[in-house]
């Protein structure tokens, strides 16, 4: 998938409260997603055009899910949304807006996105042409 794929849900450009970390196997622990600092009632814009298949409640959570061209497929939560399942939506479009009350989340609000190609999750980092995390490793060799 190439970089730059997707634009941010957010505007402007936000911080990452919290990384992709990809879970060793389908059922497995990690975070399928990005989580984004963001204040109640902010606009969430699709990363990139498709079709809505989503939009309610899901175990409790307002979430929108859409799909898009190659197998790919956006998640939004929560989201107070503006859109049904069905609309077609357009790069940037206003989805909804945030709302407060997402677990885990350290600041005002928090916007979780996450992205799947088929069945298996992604970093939304990767396909914005940003880059996720970095974590150094000490290297056994020495002078």
């Amino acid at each position: 998938m190439p970089q730059g794929r997707l634009s941010w849900p957010l505007s402007p450009v936000p911080v990452v409260t919290k990384y992709f970390d990809a879970p060793e196997t389908p059922y497995g622990a990690g975070h399928r997603g990005v989580d984004l600092a963001a204040v109640p009632g902010q606009e969430v814009l699709a990363a990139d055009a498709g079709v809505v298949v989503f939009a309610g409640l899901l175990a409790g959570r307002p979430v929108i899910s859409v799909d898009h061209d190659g197998g790919l497929r956006t998640t939004y939560e929560p989201v107070e949304p503006k859109v049904a399942a069905g609309d077609q939506v357009y790069r940037g479009q206003v989805l909804g807006t945030v709302l407060a009350g997402h677990p885990g989340c350290t600041v005002a609000a928090c916007l979780h996105w996450g992205v799947r190609q088929g069945d298996e999750y992604v970093d939304p980092l990767a396909l914005t042409g940003e880059v996720g995390e970095f974590r150094l490793k000490p290297w056994g060799g020495g002078p």
